[in-house]
């Protein structure tokens, strides 16, 4: 039996002070190969802190969580950065390009970070992305030439510049129109689909989460029981 991508064993997340505070509590939870899985529930629930768990962004007060079979919870900064930076791609609400840089640049930012591949093979791989999202012809442009779409498309390639095994996307489409959001969902659908990959998203979105193979419901920091959609 193959290891999942990622695993949550136990894990909880609680900010402690006068009064403490849980984020995250008690959760198991598996991403394998192949899988497009949403997480929902109402605001507040737990979804971005339990995302943020997912992508070594924040460390469990309690439980771990293994990355290709690797626990990660002593891991120190270095480690867990250099695990973000080959395992894991990000996708957010706000795309967070670098306004000084063009779209083909900021795709490249994550393989200089790795610096597993030299500067020619970085700019195809950003090329053959660019193509892949249909965005050829808007290599050249900054942020601020694009359009929310296309901005959030180029995101997409960023995050998938070191060819992770996961992408985990934050809401990725709460900035956008109806048909941008279409484009984005069916990228990522894609990306779980097509190429082995996992994908795991947050979102408030029931059209959004229909269109997963599973979702995950998380409720006041737990979560309630898998649930299989249409489209898995």
């Amino acid at each position: 039996m193959s290891v999942p991508l990622i695993e949550v064993r136990r894990a909880s997340r609680v900010l402690t002070g006068e009064i403490p505070t849980t984020l995250v509590a008690d959760v198991d939870l598996t991403v394998s190969s192949g899988e497009f899985t949403a997480i929902i529930g109402p605001s507040g629930s737990g979804k971005s802190s339990l995302m943020y768990l997912l992508g070594l962004l924040d460390v469990p007060t309690s439980g771990d969580v293994f990355v290709n079979g690797r626990a990660t919870r002593d891991l120190d900064d270095d480690a867990r950065a250099d695990l973000r930076l080959s395992h894991l791609g990000f996708v957010f609400q706000f795309h967070f390009l670098l306004p000084e840089f063009s779209a083909r640049d900021n795709i490249m930012l994550p393989m200089r970070a790795l610096g597993r591949i030299d500067a020619a093979e970085q700019g195809r791989r950003a090329d053959a992305l660019l193509d892949s999202l249909g965005l050829s012809a808007h290599g050249h442009k900054r942020p601020d030439q694009l359009s929310g779409g296309q901005r959030q498309r180029v995101a997409v390639a960023r995050a998938l510049a070191n060819e992770p095994a996961v992408l985990l996307a934050d809401e990725p489409t709460g900035n956008l129109d109806t048909v941008s959001s279409a484009q984005v969902i069916s990228i990522l659908r894609e990306v779980a689909a097509g190429e082995g990959r996992a994908v795991v998203i947050v979102t408030h979105d029931p059209g959004i989460a229909a269109q997963a193979d599973r979702t995950v419901t998380i409720v006041d920091g737990r979560l309630v029981p898998d649930q299989a959609t249409s489209a898995g």
